[in-house]
């Protein structure tokens, strides 16, 4: 395709194609961005809600170190092809998925990020909320009036705080990537005044063989290790599929290995110690692993450190919010209707729809958080086992960037009607096997596990039934701007 053919396609859009790609997102930044997606007060939960399998202390850090050491392979894979094609995640899924059913992994992956745009924005507003009423106790009043289950203070400080966000986000993906330079490191700040505190408070002594359950036999013990590394990766199985969106902007392939390496494998480990050690010293003082870190805030006497801590808190999730949460459904919504958004006016969807569907009330259902949410999320791994294995086993990381937006019949990735079969198939298969392990009662204790079969299934299936699909020889096209004939390389009849 020519230039101008590209531009006039129905599926082009600046904001997705590669020369929109910065080139400024460099090892320190990617650093950063790691800090910003750790450092929140879900990463905490998340950590700490790993004692609820029955693991000791040491083995809470143990399990969370080999989950992040998986993660740190897993977004080599996903950062490294962004990188190489430097396309946004739904346009890179076009290969894998044909140019018009890349829609499916584009919308499931919005529909999730929504969802936990709007959870964690209201769950930033109730760190704010706390700051609100220690500054002006008169606050406290609003509370007595709500409106759709949110008090009067709660919406103001939820909306206040979506504002904020959305007016980083319209400052495009330069603001973002400042937003997390700065958020990032700073948390620690908030994260090691509450350790000092916290401790301080138990005497400076914790015990590391804690544990809230016995657990039983030696297989319970397995199952139990087993869930707790993967609940870790699991965590971030959206954000991996879709790191795309962010490496599409490194320099190089050195700088999204070196950014993952200090990002995970050292900056995300620690902090899993620290949130260990806070929650082991929060044993000794309330005689519980507290998990909420706002309830270790609101108890803080010292004023001036509760507002270093609140602040510090409220920006990191705001933070991790943007860079998790809302940057990802607004590529997909762009890639859904390529011709009918731009960069901003797809964020102020996504800030709308994430206060339309009454996040409070989402996270207060367990049923709807872990039958839908969760049902869906449970996608992530099949669809990350799919497209990485068309990549880098399939193609043999040949793609060729401007078919990516060839709408015609005889484009490269336009397969049968835009979609590819193969994909959406193997999709599904595995789709079924994950949702059933996510969301039916009685798989309950295998939930955890449903990331690792997905990407197992998803991979095992999609190259069995693409194994005469696979690419031979030609030109790498993710490393050269070249543009040679789609008969160049072997692809799907």
């Amino acid at each position: 395709m020519s230039v101008s053919q590209q531009k006039a396609s129905p599926l082009y859009n600046k904001e997705l194609s590669p020369e929109s790609a910065s080139g400024t997102w460099k090892t320190v930044n990617l650093f950063n961005w790691w800090m910003s997606a750790w450092h929140s007060l879900g990463g905490y939960t998340v950590a700490i809600g790993l004692f609820a399998l029955g693991l000791m202390g040491w083995q809470v850090i143990l399990a969370f170190s080999i989950g992040i050491v998986i993660l740190y392979f897993v977004n080599n894979l996903s950062g490294v092809a962004g990188q190489r094609v430097k396309v946004p995640f739904p346009v890179f899924a076009r290969a894998s998925f044909g140019v018009y059913g890349a829609n499916i992994p584009a919308l499931l992956r919005a529909v999730v990020a929504i969802a936990w745009y709007g959870i964690q924005t209201y769950l930033a507003s109730a760190v704010v909320m706390l700051l609100a009423i220690k500054i002006v106790p008169g606050a406290a009043g609003l509370e007595a009036v709500s409106f759709l289950g949110l008090s009067a203070l709660g919406w103001i400080c939820f909306l206040g705080l979506s504002l904020i966000q959305l007016l980083v986000l319209l400052g495009g993906m330069e603001a973002v990537r400042r937003l997390s330079d700065f958020a990032g490191p700073t948390i620690w700040v908030a994260m090691l005044a509450l350790a000092i505190w916290v401790l301080s408070r138990a005497d400076w002594s914790i015990d590391f063989t804690y544990s809230m359950a016995q657990l039983g036999s030696a297989g319970a013990q397995t199952i139990s290790f087993a869930s707790a590394i993967f609940i870790i990766v699991a965590y971030f199985a959206g954000p991996s599929l879709n790191f795309a969106d962010f490496t599409r902007n490194a320099p190089s392939e050195a700088s999204v290995r070196k950014g993952n390496a200090l990002g995970l494998l050292i900056n995300a480990i620690a902090f899993g110690i620290i949130s260990v050690v806070i929650a082991l010293a929060s044993v000794k003082v309330y005689g519980e692993a507290i998990h909420d870190p706002i309830a270790l805030l609101a108890d803080i006497d010292s004023i001036t450190l509760l507002l270093i801590a609140i602040i510090a808190v409220g920006l990191a999730t705001a933070g991790i919010n943007i860079i998790l949460n809302f940057v990802s459904p607004v590529y997909d919504l762009i890639n859904v209707w390529p011709k009918v958004f731009t960069f901003r006016s797809a964020g102020v969807l996504v800030a709308v729809l994430a206060v339309v569907i009454t996040p409070w009330n989402l996270f207060a259902n367990p049923v709807i958080v872990n039958q839908f949410v969760g049902g869906v999320g449970a996608l992530m791994g099949p669809l990350f086992g799919v497209i990485m294995t068309d990549y880098y086993l399939v193609k043999k990381c040949r793609i060729q960037t401007d078919e990516l937006f060839n709408a015609e019949p005889s484009g490269l990735y336009y397969y049968k009607k835009g979609y590819n079969p193969k994909a959406v198939g193997a999709l599904a298969v595995a789709g079924l096997f994950t949702i059933v392990m996510s969301v039916i009662p009685a798989f309950a204790s295998w939930a955890p596990l449903a990331w690792p079969v997905g990407v197992l299934v998803g991979a095992g299936l999609y190259y069995f039934i693409s194994r005469k699909d696979i690419v031979k020889s030609g030109p790498d096209y993710s490393r050269s701007s070249e543009s040679v004939s789609a008969e160049a390389v072997q692809t799907l009849d």
